[in-house]
């Protein structure tokens, strides 16, 4: 285990990215900030997209693991009339057709088969690998990718606001749009691109995603979310941005208590659990429980695994003080 996962700073920050930067962008300012490389994010957002950024620092990047398939709530812009090759405001117009006639109504009508447990196939420019390689990589190279469907689950999809848009502001489509303001509660996987693609089609006019901001990630939301300052920022702007961090950053029993279901153990059982040995079932079932000691800190992750309480992830005696 690196040194610096034991003595440098260990937790979990939520963080606000900017528009038109990539999460790996903030995640190296981000090192530069607490001063450690060991820095990682729980679930990508699009260099257009903005909002809460979930990020794990020093040991604590061990629990991302367990952190990316947490649902997530997204502020979206919805185009209709207007499709685009990327399925989001940075690829060329592909298509589309006026949306005369096109109102409230009719739109919250189509979101209704887009909602609930669906077979979503991902936008083409996504990160997903094909053969080897990412989707997006072989669009840009000019390929054609096809991507096999896959289950998502959308809990919430509604409207808040509809607006015309005239044909000079449509990038060049030659026609009126709708722009159409949606939240959107979906599982980890959801491409909010294919959501606004799949609406578009359903319409039979096309679409695509104008704006994105993700405004809160499992127990995460933006109003606890910290701005992190570029990589060429002064050095007085770093020196104040490290002590917002280093205020809103959760200890690791702080942030199991946000994101897992907590068992207090006596010293005793938390002992046996940080020599990884294994318990009674706790009928965690396929979850995880953050198992407490008496003195408020995280020993370790616990499953239930063939009838046993398993610890799946022990913190070490060093960052158990």
């Amino acid at each position: 285990m690196p040194a610096d996962e034991l003595t440098g700073p260990c937790g979990l920050l939520v963080v606000d990215k900017p528009q038109g930067v990539s999460s790996h962008d903030v995640v190296a300012r981000t090192r530069k900030l607490v001063q450690t490389r060991r820095v990682g994010h729980a679930g990508t957002l699009d260099p257009m997209a903005t909002g809460v950024l979930v990020l794990g620092v020093g040991w604590a990047t061990r629990l991302l693991t367990y952190l990316v398939g947490h649902d997530k709530t997204y502020l979206a812009t919805v185009r209709l009339g207007v499709s685009t090759v990327t399925d989001d405001a940075e690829g060329e117009v592909s298509g589309g057709a006026d949306v005369a006639g096109l109102d409230r109504a009719a739109v919250e009508a189509a979101l209704g088969a887009l909602r609930g447990p669906v077979l979503q196939v991902p936008s083409t420019v996504s990160a997903i690998k094909v053969d080897g390689r990412r989707s997006y990589s072989r669009v840009r190279a000019g390929e054609d990718v096809e991507l096999a469907a896959r289950p998502v689950t959308v809990h919430r999809l509604e409207v808040l606001d509809v607006r015309a848009v005239p044909a000079g502001a449509t990038g060049g489509a030659g026609h009126a749009a709708l722009d159409v303001d949606v939240v959107a509660e979906v599982s980890s996987g959801t491409y909010v691109r294919a959501l606004a693609r799949d609406l578009g089609a359903a319409l039979g006019v096309g679409g695509h995603l104008t704006a994105l901001r993700r405004s809160a990630s499992g127990p995460f939301g933006e109003d606890e979310a910290v701005q992190v300052p570029g990589r060429r920022a002064p050095d007085a702007d770093l020196d104040a941005a490290r002590e917002v961090v280093g205020a809103a950053m959760l200890d690791l029993a702080a942030a199991s208590r946000r994101c897992f279901g907590v068992r207090d153990v006596s010293a005793e059982d938390a002992t046996l659990l940080g020599h990884g040995r294994r318990l009674e079932p706790w009928g965690t079932g396929d979850g995880v429980v953050a198992a407490i000691d008496p003195a408020g800190r995280l020993v370790a992750l616990v499953q239930d695994v063939d009838g046993r309480a398993r610890p799946v992830l022990v913190v070490p005696p060093a960052l158990r003080p």
